[in-house]
């Protein structure tokens, strides 16, 4: 199997796999940086944890460069995902003491009080779409808490795999604190039954977060699981059309619509339907798409060509099933594995744009009547991950918001991850959080001490 450039078709070079001897050593090495790693004060953490952020800047357009080559992601988008990933790296460097805190609590005790020890490696299984966000949502606050990581990137991000091992070795980390490995999926599921391992997370498909998380039951290990989405863009009669629609389009492509929370079913009030969909049309269709290396990109390619394939797949069910195609629908005859920005009107319950996620360059409109039907059209879906809500009424948005079932809800604003905040899903969205507090606590041993 080799890495190809999705943008030009050209072969990078072969997918690495590790042999069980690398394996072993790479885990051999993860357990002795554990033992260095977790004596090492928080203060100092922090401080290495700013040189990540410091060496990530510093190698800002190389790693650009890397992903858009690798997987096919717009060089200024690839900027903006370098400069949030130092500064994850530098507010959980400032604010882990504080979410670590022991906290004292009042018993028949003279004193007790609840500790937060970290827990050992934690085992990342992570995909290509954000091939460094990704990784640096779960290894800032999980090394913060005196973790140290190991990670399976996707296959077709072998350079971006190796790029973060290495960061850390630049920034002064011990040998182990943070370790790449090259896996197979066989592999991966003996990694995770490894007694080194304490814990895994994985940011990836509804099918692997099923088999991860039997393998980590299986093994009595902690789990975290953040998975597909097809979040709806719920919007209510009162909005400015023309502003809306341009944030539904914006909304749908990011990242070539490979995102678990782009929207991607869009919700309207029947009132405005139309206008809406007329509105939407126009900016999909200004979106430049092309060359990823282009700083005008808009839309880059979608990152394997078995991907374009299944969403072209979905579109033609989708269409076949009674959606109406507004405009796109198919594969630009280019180099490269480019789909036109798409749009389906006319999608309801039953159809692939509805109930897949779809990821990918298309928007699914459904018409509501009213926002008790919105609501009950975004929950009619096995995925939770997030929502938006597009009114002038913020009232009703956040009464509203209390009835979505979903992760994270945002008014008048874009799904987005965000450090200060958790963030995950329910349903088959996943289950766990990462980020903010509840995320740099999911890995670490919650121990009470009680002293007489």
């Amino acid at each position: 199997m080799n890495c190809i450039n999705p943008a030009t078709e050209e072969v990078i070079g072969p997918v690495p796999v590790y042999s069980a001897s690398q394996i072993e050593a790479g885990l051999t090495s993860s357990a002795d940086g554990f033992a260095i790693w977790r004596a090492v004060p928080i203060a100092e953490r922090g401080r290495l944890m700013k040189a990540v952020a410091g060496v990530l800047r510093r190698d800002r357009e190389s790693l650009s460069r890397l992903m858009a080559t690798e997987m096919g992601k717009p060089i200024a988008a690839g900027e903006q995902e370098v400069e949030k990933c130092a500064w994850t790296c530098e507010y959980f460097a400032s604010h882990a003491a504080e979410m670590l805190r022991n906290e004292t609590i009042a018993t028949d005790a003279s004193h007790s009080y609840v500790r937060y020890d970290a827990l050992g490696p934690v085992f990342a299984i992570m995909p290509w779409n954000f091939p460094l966000w990704q990784v640096f949502r779960f290894a800032a606050p999980a090394l913060m808490a005196g973790n140290v990581g190991l990670l399976k990137h996707a296959p077709n991000v072998p350079g971006v795999a190796r790029a973060i091992e290495r960061l850390f070795a630049e920034a002064g980390f011990p040998a182990g604190a943070f370790v790449n490995l090259f896996l197979s999926n066989e592999q991966a599921a003996d990694v995770i039954a490894h007694p080194v391992v304490r814990a895994v997370t994985l940011t990836g498909s509804g099918r692997a977060g099923m088999a991860v998380a039997a393998e980590a039951g299986r093994a009595l290990k902690k789990v975290v699981l953040e998975l597909g989405g097809s979040d709806p863009f719920i919007v209510l009669g009162d909005v400015d059309v023309e502003q809306t629609a341009r944030q539904a389009a914006a909304a749908r492509t990011i990242n070539a619509g490979q995102s678990c929370i782009a929207a991607k079913r869009f919700i309207v009030d029947r009132s405005i339907a139309e206008h809406f969909e007329y509105a939407m049309t126009q900016a999909m269709r200004a979106l430049k798409v092309g060359d990823p290396m282009d700083r005008q990109t808009a839309v880059g390619p979608l990152a394997r060509l078995d991907l374009l394939e299944n969403l072209n797949d979905q579109v033609r069910r989708s269409v076949a099933a009674g959606a109406r195609l507004v405009c796109g629908g198919k594969r630009l005859e280019r180099k490269g594995y480019f789909y036109e920005p798409t749009i389906l009107a006319d999608v309801r319950p039953g159809m692939a744009a509805f109930d897949e996620e779809t990821f990918g360059p298309v928007a699914a409109i459904t018409a509501c009547d009213g926002a008790d039907d919105a609501v009950r059209l975004a929950n009619q879906s096995r995925y939770g991950l997030g929502a938006s809500i597009w009114t002038t009424d913020i009232a009703r948005a956040e009464e509203l918001a209390g009835r979505l079932e979903a992760g994270c809800v945002f008014i008048n604003g874009t799904v987005k991850s965000d450090a200060r905040l958790p963030f995950g899903g329910i349903k088959e969205s996943g289950y766990g959080r990462e980020l903010a507090t509840p995320g740099i606590r999911e890995f670490v041993n919650i121990k009470t001490v009680w002293v007489k």
